[in-house]
């Protein structure tokens, strides 16, 4: 794996220092082993690392992204965030400006090129002082896509949502999702690590059923352990189709004692990502660093 980017901001662009650049992208995780660059194994990171690299003359090729939550294999995206730090170019085969900054409208349209359809780069702007596109933001909102249609799910969405062959009680499952919400240690959700906490802050746990045998829930949270948001999922839909208590989700954050009802990756999709005004992004950084360990 490449070394990473240190999570230090970028210097100021005035004094000839770094300049940090935010992407927003996009991803079907469909035929992906997930965010993180692997050896031998197709990856997000991987393939945008390699379009980054394809920089114009006078660019620094990044050692590394750094990227807002890590996804699993399987796992979607359509608002994820990156930033990565280069050095100011000078004026050559592609329009800088007077900083040595890159017409990045253009290398969006540069990069997508070298990307894969399954990869986009939606958006690419100059990240204000202070942004980190980990530590820097306050809330990761995901949604998880479920069909209790008896016959399964339509075929042009069965890569995007989950089949279950149960009928689901959305009021079932919100009743117990309440229970959960709040600054909690969610041990018995997470993927078992030997450092980091897993005390975060879920602040929206919230079911809908947008058709006759459609369902979606929304989860929002400070942060993610590894596998929260589908472990969550999976105690919950036992809930729904009546095999579980509605409390049972409840007891088993109580135990922190981690359980296998993990739902599978292909329903789950990273939707956006949210960060505090400019003027505190370093603020912000700064505090998730002291109760973070290197990986989110």
């Amino acid at each position: 794996m490449a070394a990473s980017t240190p999570d230090e901001p970028a210097s100021p662009h005035g004094e000839g220092g770094l300049v940090r650049i935010r992407l927003d992208i996009a991803y079907d995780g469909t035929d992906f082993a997930g965010w993180a660059r692997q050896p031998g194994l197709r990856t997000v990171q991987g393939l945008v690392e390699d379009a980054l690299s394809k920089q114009p003359p006078g660019l620094s090729v990044p050692r590394s992204v750094v990227v807002a939550g890590r996804t699993d294999a399987g796992v979607h995206a359509s608002g994820q965030v990156i930033h990565f730090d280069v050095v100011p170019g000078q004026r050559g085969r592609i329009e800088v400006d007077s900083l040595g900054i890159p017409d990045l409208e253009r290398m969006c349209f540069r990069w997508n090129r070298y990307l894969p359809g399954d990869v986009r780069v939606l958006a690419a702007q100059v990240a204000p002082d202070g942004f980190d596109a980990r530590f820097s933001a306050v809330r990761r909102h995901y949604r998880y896509r479920v069909s209790d249609a008896p016959w399964g799910v339509d075929p042009l969405r069965r890569n995007h949502t989950l089949a279950w062959n149960r009928p689901l009680s959305v009021s079932r499952m919100n009743e117990a999702s309440a229970a959960l919400l709040g600054l909690q240690d969610f041990a018995a959700y997470c993927k078992a690590r030997e450092v980091g906490t897993t005390i975060r802050e879920l602040q929206r746990l919230e079911w809908t059923r947008t058709g006759p045998h459609a369902l979606e829930v929304h989860v929002s949270a400070d942060a993610f352990c590894h596998s929260m948001v589908r472990s969550l999922v999976g105690a919950l839909l036992m809930v729904g189709d009546g095999r579980r208590p509605i409390d049972w989700p409840e007891a088993v954050l109580a135990s922190r004692t981690r359980d296998s009802a993990v739902a599978p990756a292909h329903g789950l999709t990273l939707e956006a990502v949210d960060y505090p005004p400019d003027a505190e992004l370093a603020q912000r950084a700064a505090q998730t660093r002291a109760t973070r360990s290197p990986q989110p």
